[in-house]
Order: structure tokens, then sequence, then C-alpha cells
């Protein structure tokens, strides 16, 4: 049963993100940008799985940080300490992501390991009676799996870590009997602080492709045309996050009319997320790419990164959508689809080119969206930006 109100052991839920979440979410959002410093080095089939099976496994508990927060939100000193603390872990598996697969397995363990114990300590303070012993047990089992992964070498390590996702991310909901998922009512969650922590997210995410720009810049030759790309490039993050923050006001009254169910709900919002930050990652190595060499052809695996990094983002913003049913999802499919027929743009005429060209669809996306809010409610579209969420 759901916990009957603050005291002790059940603290008050929380209200607004405090500062000290959004210190750890810029410690995490490194862990994405090692993830694109590996793809950037090895744009290949094989370095995609990597960086998705890496990914996968931080995301599943940096969105467990998130219910924390929600559950026991850290405003006591010795809840902001055990914050740090998962910091520290996060920050020794995001050091160790470039040579995970490598010479680096068993710090990447040693990381995960810290963060699932700080997360299961700190959750003690949540008074989730049940539910608390049964989301330990896959979450420490999947710990366990990635330390042995750290242990192993070659395909062993592989199948570890491949068994440690699966543990936490897809067993529970094949036994959902014996699993956190039957007691998923007694987890309390705040709508407004959820959406909140996550458009934050996004935001430090997107800030960390504007690094990969700068990073890209050849500072030895710059000119009007390198001001130019420059200029593009900013423009693909900014409408990214303009797409994103379009739908968060509408994501926050969907969870809070969602009422019993709003727990199942925020658990397809946040894998909703895996795509959209995905797509951030794999787009941040085709911008960088682009802004490199501007007026060249773009390889065909940068220009994919390129576009299928944001297509990639388009289909998170799709699932989204259709978990909340906020709003529909056609202008999505097509700018995802458009965005990835520019990828001959690129390799055939040069990478400044394929960036007009994706940020042009973004743009027509964006106006076309504006137009049908517009029709639908019979008022002229606002003239400023989209109204973000709190």
């Amino acid at each position: 049963m759901r916990p009957a109100g603050p005291g002790p052991g059940n603290p008050a839920p929380a209200d607004r993100v405090t500062a000290v979440e959004v210190f750890f979410d810029l410690v995490f959002v490194f862990t994405l940008t090692q993830l694109t410093r590996v793809l950037e080095e090895d744009l290949s089939p094989g370095g995609l799985g990597r960086v998705l099976l890496l990914f996968g496994i931080l995301w599943w508990m940096f969105d467990g940080y998130v219910w924390l927060a929600n559950e026991v939100p850290p405003r006591v000193p010795a809840h902001k300490l055990l914050l740090f603390a998962g910091m520290v872990g996060f920050l020794l598996a995001a050091v160790a992501v470039p040579d995970a697969f490598d010479g680096n397995g068993l710090l990447f363990g040693v990381g995960y390991l810290v963060v699932i114990t700080v997360h299961l300590s700190l959750f003690t303070r949540a008074g989730i009676g049940p539910a608390l012993a049964r989301l330990a047990v896959y979450n420490l089992g999947s710990a366990l799996l990635v330390v042995v992964g750290g242990l192993v070498d070659g395909t062993a390590r592989y199948a570890c870590w491949l068994a440690a996702l699966a543990l936490q991310s897809v067993v529970p909901y094949l036994v959902p009997r014996i699993s956190w998922v039957r007691v998923l009512p007694a987890f309390r969650l705040q709508p407004g602080h959820f959406v909140e922590r996550h458009g934050l997210l996004v935001i430090i995410a997107l800030g960390e492709s504007v690094v990969a720009i700068g990073m890209g810049v050849d500072t030895t030759h710059v000119g009007f045309g390198v001001a130019a790309v420059i200029a593009l490039a900013l423009a693909l993050p900014a409408a990214l996050w303009w797409t994103y923050f379009t739908d968060t006001p509408g994501a926050e009254e969907r969870l809070a009319e969602a009422g019993t169910d709003r727990s199942r709900l925020a658990l397809r919002v946040g894998f909703g997320h895996i795509p959209l930050l995905l797509g951030i990652v794999v787009a941040a190595a085709g911008i960088h790419a682009a802004v490199a060499h501007p007026g060249q052809p773009a390889g065909w695996r940068s220009a994919l990164a390129l576009a299928g990094g944001v297509a990639l983002y388009l289909a998170g913003i799709v699932g989204l959508r259709r978990s909340l049913h906020a709003a529909p999802v056609l202008s999505r499919l097509v700018g995802g689809a458009a965005t990835l027929a520019t990828v001959p743009v690129g390799t055939r005429l040069n990478a400044r080119a394929q960036l007009i060209a994706v940020v042009l669809v973004l743009v027509v996306m964006l106006l076309a969206d504006r137009r049908r809010h517009a029709t639908a409610t019979g008022r002229p579209a606002p003239a400023g930006g989209p109204r973000q969420g709190r």
C-alpha cells in the first residue's frame, strides 16, 4: 500500500528540483560526453552497439535516482552527502567508459556498484515497504553482474553486461508477481518534479552537444564561412530543445491526471527518454565531424550519425507523445524520415549543406506544429517560443 503521509521514514514529497540534483545531473551527463567520444572514434555498428549497452545500463540507474529524489528529496545534509557519494560512482563509471570493454571494465563495475548501493541506501528513507526489497534484488543482482563482467574478458564481458541490463529492465516485466512491477503503486510520484528533472537533463545534454561544436572548430582558419557553420550548428540543438519543451506542459498534466496508473506511465516516460538521449549522443558525434570539415563531403557514417541522431531523438519524442496521448505524432515521424533523407546531401555535396538541410527540416516541422495548434484552438499561433515546463 502507499504510505499514508510524511513522517520520519516517509519524507514530504518533492516539489521542485533542488540545486544538488542539478549538480548530480551535470555529473551524469559526463557519461554522455564519454559515450559521444567513443562513438566519434568508432562510428561503426560495433561502436554503436557498445554505446547502446553502456548507456542502457547507466540510464536505468540515472532514472532510478530521479525516482529516488522524487520520493526522498535531498533537503538534509545526510541525504545530500549520500547523493554526492552516488555522483562519485557515476563519475568512476564515466571515466571508465572509453576503455570499458578493454582495460577499465572493473573500474566501470565498481563505480556502478557504488551507484546502486547509495541508491538503495537512500531509498530506505522512503517508507515504501516491501517494494524496496523487490527493487534491491534486481538492482544488486545487476550490479554484481556488471562487476563480474569487469573481471572477465571478451565475449564473457558482453554476456554479463547484457544480462545485467536484462535483469533490470526486462526480467521484472517477465515475472511481475515476484518483482517491483507488482508494487509500483507504492512509489509516490510528483509530476511537476518528475517532468522538470527530465527536462533539466535534456537541457544539460544538449549543452554538451554545444561543447562538441566548439571542440570541432578549426580555430586557425576562422572566417565568415566558419562562423556561419558555427551558427548553423548551434541552431540544431536549439531546434531540438524547442521540439522537446513544446510538450512538457502537457506531459505534467497527463501525469497529474493518471491517478493510480501514474507510476506505470512514468516508467514509460523514462523509457521514452532512452532514444531521445541516445539521439543527442549520436547527433553530437555527427555535429563534431560536420563542424570540423564543413566544406568537404561527409563520410557516410558521419552523415548518418548527424541525420540518424536527430531521427532517433524525434523517435523518442514520438514515444513520449504516444505514452502520454499528448499530441499527434505524424509531424515527428515525417520529420524523422525527412532528416534521414539528408544523408546523400552530406555525402555528395558537403557537411555544411547537410547541416543546413537538417536544420530546415526541424524548422519546417516546428512551424507546421504551430499552425496545427492554431487551427485546433481557433487562435493565432503565439509570437513567442513554446511554453516551458516548470
